[in-house]
């Protein structure tokens, strides 16, 4: 009796918070091993799935990079990175990472959201002219090839989806005015997606607990951060490498009316609803709201 009771009191502890977002457009960017691990797959589509049931509107970015390097590596295409860990894309890696994020990974998670109670449509940036991009310049002058950045976002086709029951599922490909094809980051194009759509929230799954003062030690967790301490925490080293485009993805969002913007550990069985539904949540939390930056115990 005791279990069914503690069950009753997390659902009532969940009942505000399913009022709250109830309507709302939640942007996941789904990446690292939450896409991985197979018990992690199944936990982040169940939530995914059970956001849609209670009245939210899921939108999920994804990426694929590992799948990419495991195609490149078959075909015998070299792969190269700029320092800042964008990949460098030339017309034969193009085709892959098409070929890759908008086939074989997109209908992947399609599939998977499907077996799991939910109806999930699969598009990249193409369909509907949802994503239109520009080649982007390295800030090192070097040549990235057909890496674009975005310009502009449709969001037609992700409301009308929204609005019938759907759960979007978005590979970062871009095209152009004259049918070009532009490889966008992932991180880049959700914290786009989440500005044009207006959401709610914008949450990031990685591979870590969140921003960490000493990447290696959990205990540094650093729980909120406002946009006015970014630059400070990019300078001592805090926010770098891979966090970068993430915490970029989030100023950019909350500068155009996205109220939340998360960074959790997709490690976590579950994470986005600990984060969503509870009262404690977890991660990280970027915010206009306060200048006020917590540490974790």
């Amino acid at each position: 009796m005791q279990e069914l009771i503690k069950k009753a009191e997390v659902l009532i502890e969940a009942l505000p918070y399913i009022r709250q977002f109830f309507g709302k457009t939640v942007l996941i960017k789904y990446g690292g091993a939450a896409m991985l691990d197979p018990a992690l797959r199944a936990s982040t589509i169940q939530d995914v799935v059970l956001m849609r049931y209670v009245g939210m509107n899921p939108i999920i970015v994804h990426g694929g990079g590992p799948a990419i390097n495991g195609m490149l590596k078959r075909l015998d295409i070299q792969s190269h990175f700029t320092a800042q860990g964008l990949r460098v894309t030339d017309s034969a890696t193009m085709e892959v990472v098409e070929m890759m994020l908008a086939g074989s990974v997109n209908k992947d998670i399609v599939n998977l959201i499907n077996c799991a109670g939910g109806e999930a449509v699969g598009l990249c940036g193409k369909d509907g002219r949802m994503l239109y991009a520009r080649k982007k310049l390295a800030e090192s002058g070097e040549d990235l090839g057909q890496v674009g950045e975005i310009t502009s976002v449709n969001t037609r086709v992700l409301t009308a989806l929204c609005e019938s029951g759907m759960i979007p599922v978005v590979a970062p490909i871009a095209t152009d005015e004259d049918g070009g094809t532009w490889n966008i980051n992932a991180d880049t194009a959700a914290g786009d997606i989440a500005a044009a759509v207006k959401a709610e929230k914008l949450v990031f799954l990685t591979d870590t607990p969140g921003l960490l003062r000493e990447v290696k030690n959990p205990e540094t967790l650093i729980k909120q951060v406002h946009i006015s301490e970014v630059q400070r925490l990019k300078e001592q080293g805090i926010i770098a490498g891979g966090m970068v485009p993430k915490v970029e993805a989030c100023i950019k969002a909350l500068n155009h009316g996205v109220r939340r913007t998360h960074i959790i550990d997709g490690r976590v069985p579950h994470s986005m609803l600990l984060e969503i539904f509870t009262d404690k949540g977890m991660g990280s939390l970027v915010t206009r709201d306060t200048a006020v930056v917590q540490e974790g115990n």
